[in-house]
């Protein structure tokens, strides 16, 4: 099987936190009181308008008041959204070690974001001691979940052989997962292991529809090799791959 050198993977995890649980709460005297009465999904709300400033004046340290009582009653948005105040160091002194601790107690309540979070800091070593597997763990739970940022981490940590090993067919069953969901340096990968035939059936004509897809959402390198791979291919092909990646675009991006 021939590789088409000049095309490479794209093996960086994405590192961007996933951030507050976001909500359209409406402040009241009656949720006031809800939240002072002890009601947890109240504590909740409250925290949301204090932390977004939605009818009220924005203070972040009177939301990591509400959070802390609906976490402390196990609410597990209440617990993520205080591990990212303690991650960000809003409303509390930054604080690794505890956001750790409470994106834990959310994400083994099964809340995705917060497993995407936890696995994000067993990878970089924030909070806790570096750990790759524990990272792979927390991945493939938000990932199974269906959170796209977690399936393309998955993909490269398969790819690289990190915590894992090493496997080029699960990594692109990954990157097929995140790209269908607009990841672009999922649609690059994918593209790429179709060009190279590692992971997948060598397939021009896929590895160039997904590249396809990955330039136009503005990924410059899916450019270089969607350039390549059109060389392998006819006019009428690349004019009914286009069609097809001009179709997928509209379905998948319009809002």
């Amino acid at each position: 099987m021939k590789s088409i050198k000049v095309l490479f993977l794209c093996a960086v995890l994405l590192v961007v936190f996933t951030g507050l649980l976001q909500a359209q709460p409406t402040y009241s005297e009656a949720l006031l009181q809800r939240a002072k009465s002890g009601d947890a999904e109240a504590q909740l709300q409250l925290g949301l308008c204090y932390g977004t400033g939605e009818g009220v004046f924005q203070d972040h340290k009177e939301a990591v008041k509400w959070y802390r009582l609906a976490a402390d009653q196990g609410d597990e948005f209440a617990q993520y959204n205080l591990g990212v105040m303690y991650s960000n160091g809003e409303g509390v002194i930054q604080d690794k070690k505890e956001a750790v601790r409470w994106y834990r107690l959310a994400a083994e309540q099964g809340y995705a974001n917060a497993q995407y979070n936890l696995g994000d800091m067993y990878y970089n070593g924030a909070g806790v001691i570096q750990n790759n597997k524990e990272a792979v763990r927390w991945f493939r739970l938000a990932a199974e979940q269906g959170d796209e940022s977690a399936q393309y981490n998955l993909g490269v940590m398969y790819t690289s052989g990190e915590g894992v090993i090493q496997d080029y067919k699960e990594a692109a069953k990954w990157y097929r997962l995140a790209a269908e969901q607009g990841i672009a340096d999922a649609q690059y990968n994918l593209g790429t292991m179709y060009g190279t035939g590692e992971g997948v059936i060598q397939d021009y004509k896929e590895a160039y529809f997904w590249l396809l897809i990955a330039a136009a959402n503005n990924l410059d390198v899916a450019k270089q090799n969607r350039d390549v791979i059109a060389k392998k291919l006819s006019k009428q092909q690349k004019e009914q791959i286009q069609a097809k990646a001009t179709k997928w675009f509209a379905e998948h991006y319009t809002e």
